[in-house]
């Protein structure tokens, strides 16, 4: 029986993947998404000095969220986080005391709540690209409406953010373009997009951010009764 991967050996497959890309492995932001994982997969993000971490769901952040500021060393390297699932609006002033970033945003009942429980967050807004239903996001057209309300509400819009196509990762390829020329036409600089199995085709069509889950902590544990699924919005 073979040792497992560690993480600090996935990381830099990672990191050979985003340059093989064409990427530049300095620039490109690695948001290392602990989801469906325990607090010790976040302590091994940080122990090797990925910073932002992703969660999708509210109760599991806040959670996650405490155990780590206990913690952190004085001095030592303080988690970025970031929420990248769907969200209600109710659940927003449970999470305004630890969410950095907010890269799901992506309506304007929303946008309300953000700038109401934690005034000038950053926020990525998300745009459905596409074009599945089961996936949250803005339609393309709605864009600039969005970013031109967050900024009205004082929010610090740093880009936006899409899920690719479901299927082969080559058939997300369209829609991370259509994500870049929406961010360059709308003056901004971050592109979040790709994850573990099509971060290649994200990184060549100019994403500054990838988000990676098992890519980085191997196959996510399973909770008793349930099966495993087809890969998430932000793995």
């Amino acid at each position: 029986m073979t040792d497992q991967p560690s993480v600090a050996d996935r990381l830099a497959v990672v990191r050979n993947r985003i340059a093989a890309a064409g990427g530049d492995r300095s620039r490109v932001r690695i948001v290392a998404v602990t989801k469906g994982f325990g607090p010790e997969a976040a302590r091994d993000a940080l122990a090797l000095g990925l910073t932002d971490l992703g969660e999708s769901y509210a109760q599991e952040l806040v959670a996650k969220a405490s155990t780590l500021a206990a913690d952190v060393p004085t001095g030592g390297p303080s988690p970025r986080w970031h929420f990248i699932g769907r969200l209600q609006s109710n659940k927003v002033r449970h999470l305004a005391s630890v969410v950095d970033c907010w890269q799901s945003v992506d309506r304007g009942s929303l946008i309300e709540a953000i700038a109401r429980h934690s005034p000038g967050a950053h926020v990525l807004i998300q745009v459905n690209v596409s074009g599945e239903s089961q996936k949250g996001g803005c339609a393309p057209e709605d864009g600039a409406r969005l970013v031109d309300l967050a900024s009205e509400q004082g929010l610090v819009v740093d880009g936006l953010m899409a899920v690719g196509r479901t299927g082969p990762a080559a058939e997300a390829r369209a829609g991370f373009a259509l994500l870049r020329d929406l961010a360059d036409r709308l003056g901004l600089a971050e592109c979040s997009m790709g994850m573990s199995h099509d971060l290649e085709v994200a990184v060549a069509e100019g994403a500054t951010m990838v988000r990676i889950g098992e890519g980085l902590f191997g196959p996510r544990p399973l909770s008793p009764g349930r099966v495993r699924a087809a890969p998430g919005p932000a793995n």
